[in-house]
């Protein structure tokens, strides 16, 4: 993979810091909703929108904006913006407010706030806070992978490699797929059967990142603001997100901002798109 550049005049390590903060102040705008009775109204593709979304998009979109008054800020509650207008952006802020609101909405906490900064279609800070579990991930490009729990020192993670015991898959809690499982057939008769780790939102990527997961083989639609803060916390934790042809994962290259299917591993000993059904 060709070496990523830096966006000029930015201190990363220093954004990535403000970015935790601003994502733990949307968390505890989540948390006002999340614990009291909230409504549930339904976007157009009618996937559920609770209050906590909006609250959530507001807190880190006015913040962002206020850090980075030139950086623009694409967000999923944002309005979509035209691709011959973001196609212009070399940097720019990509923002997920409320990642899982399935896991939100069924209460199991597996929900978390996602800012990423991408710069030349690649993730350069990922900043990723569940605020039920209270912990954060973070990364940014050439600095390393962190977590942080409960609000105590930062610790590095990183990607484990294989080592000839039972495969860790990382899978959704909340979607499926035929390929999904075609996919985990054929792992089960070329490497026997692997133990599936089920959980929400971008918290599959930091199974990955921390080494708890060796892969996360995602076969179902995605948009690009729930992968590019994970994206960048894998890879500077060591780890590779990939399409399922083992090329590169890019942002902002064309008019749909959906992702291909993709891998996320930590060993890229192994081609994991071998076992793709045919």
């Amino acid at each position: 993979m060709p070496e990523q550049s830096t966006p000029p005049n930015l201190n990363l390590e220093q954004l990535c810091r403000e970015c935790v903060d601003i994502a733990r102040a949307a968390g505890e705008k989540i948390l006002e909703v999340y614990n009291s009775e909230y409504s549930i109204e339904h976007k157009d593709d009618k996937s559920p929108l609770t209050d906590a979304d909006m609250a959530a998009h507001h807190a880190i979109v006015d913040r962002l904006q206020a850090l980075t008054p030139d950086i623009p800020v694409l967000s999923e509650e944002s309005a979509k913006l035209p691709f011959d207008q973001r196609s212009q952006w070399q940097t720019y802020w990509l923002v997920d407010p409320l990642d899982g609101t399935r896991e939100f909405i069924k209460r199991n906490g597996e929900f978390t706030v996602n800012i990423a900064l991408v710069h030349n279609h690649k993730s350069v800070i990922g900043v990723i806070h569940a605020p039920v579990l209270k912990t954060d991930y973070f990364a940014w490009l050439h600095g390393g992978a962190f977590k942080i729990e409960n609000g105590g020192d930062k610790h590095p993670i990183a990607v484990k490699k294989l080592d000839g015991g039972k495969l860790k898959v990382a899978g959704s809690r909340s979607h499926g797929s035929e390929e999904m499982l075609a996919y985990m057939k054929n792992i089960a008769e070329q490497m026997g059967e692997p133990d599936l780790l089920s959980m929400g939102s971008s918290l599959k990527f930091c199974l990955v990142a921390e080494g708890k997961a060796d892969l996360y083989p995602r076969l179902g639609l995605t948009s690009e603001w729930d992968t590019a803060a994970a994206h960048c916390i894998v890879e500077q934790a060591g780890g590779f997100v990939t399409k399922t042809d083992m090329g590169p994962l890019m942002y902002n290259t064309k008019d749909s901002l959906l992702n291909p299917f993709f891998f996320v591993f930590g060993d890229n000993s192994q081609d994991w798109s071998r076992f793709l059904p045919t």
